[in-house]
């Protein structure tokens, strides 16, 4: 089932989901599906996971010569949703690329899910490679979310890459896409933040999910924004809680994002590992009942792969 088919159907009511990292290669998937577990009790709607490019070392060779050696940390999208369809009979919504994929490995990963009859994606750009200035597709990639979409629009009309397919089944995939209560960071200002999201709603995105944020006003006077310029697809709030003190510092470098000077101050006058826990988690608590009250369509939270800080928040809201 479709992500705005699961909102239209709520009438009005608030929906909870949550995102999640697939695990480390050479570890089991039991721990992921644990921490799954003690999330269905609040009735996902859906769950995404997230997908991360091929990175890349240099092996050093007794000669002293390198060697770059290609690597992935983690397993392909496409099998970790079909397992959680599989188990929980909940929907998936894997997130696509343009880093580290060609717009051929894009099509063969969109033809599985098709098969597979997961019928929702999240389509991105990606970050650049930790050694890179900045994003460089891949050769035969794409280079921005715009042309994800493009590809995944003919792919649901039935055009495939190469015209030799014939007798094509269409897919019928739901589109999403990212947006930025604070602008994404590489955009000069948030009105050609929106230039861009709105042209890539106008491709075909039907959906938008935001970037973390810790002040609603930021996510309020987004969407206010949004619909100002035309934008009306439903905008789903990205939550997550701080649960550790050094996130006071890496959040808001890694994601861009700005901490209000009450959550700051909170967060460091908690002395105990256990006290920035629950202090993260009440925020979170607090933010969503807010945002609840307003008729958000849905409440989206970024778990990193553990359950136990969005459990007890949900405990309170659901």
């Amino acid at each position: 089932m479709k992500v705005t088919d699961h909102i239209a159907a709520a009438q009005g009511k608030t929906l909870f989901s949550f995102e999640i990292l697939p695990p480390v290669k050479g570890t089991s998937i039991d721990g992921l599906f644990q921490n799954i577990e003690r999330l269905m009790q609040f009735d996902p709607k859906f769950i995404d996971v997230t997908s991360h490019r091929e990175e890349f070392i240099y092996k050093k060779h007794p000669n002293g010569l390198l060697q770059k050696v290609h690597t992935r940390k983690r397993p392909g999208t496409v099998g970790i949703c079909a397992a959680i369809q599989n188990k929980f009979h909940v929907d998936t919504v894997p997130h696509i690329l343009c880093g580290g994929f060609t717009a051929e490995e894009t099509e063969y990963a969109l033809i599985d899910l098709h098969y597979l009859g997961i019928d929702n994606v999240l389509l991105l750009r990606g970050d650049a490679l930790k050694s890179e200035a900045q994003f460089t597709p891949e050769p035969g990639g794409h280079a921005h979310a715009l042309d994800l979409i493009q590809q995944v629009v003919g792919l649901n009309r039935g055009k495939y890459l190469h015209d030799e397919v014939e007798n094509t089944n269409p897919s019928n995939f739901c589109i999403g896409v990212a947006g930025y209560p604070e602008k994404h960071f590489e955009a000069p200002n948030t009105k050609a933040d929106l230039r861009h999201l709105k042209a890539k709603v106008e491709a075909g995105a039907e959906y938008v999910v935001t970037q973390m944020f810790f002040d609603n006003a930021a996510y309020f006077k987004f969407v206010e924004d949004c619909r100002a310029a035309g934008i009306k697809v439903p905008i789903v709030p990205g939550l997550k809680p701080i649960t550790t003190a050094s996130q006071l510092n890496t959040v808001p470098r890694h994601f861009s994002v700005t901490l209000p000077d009450d959550l700051v101050d909170a967060l460091e006058g908690a002395k105990t590992p256990e006290a920035v826990k629950a202090v993260g988690v009440e925020w979170t608590i607090a933010q969503s009942q807010e945002l609840m009250a307003s008729g958000v369509p849905v409440l989206h939270y970024y778990t990193m792969g553990k359950a136990d800080e969005t459990e007890k928040i949900a405990r309170a809201l659901f």
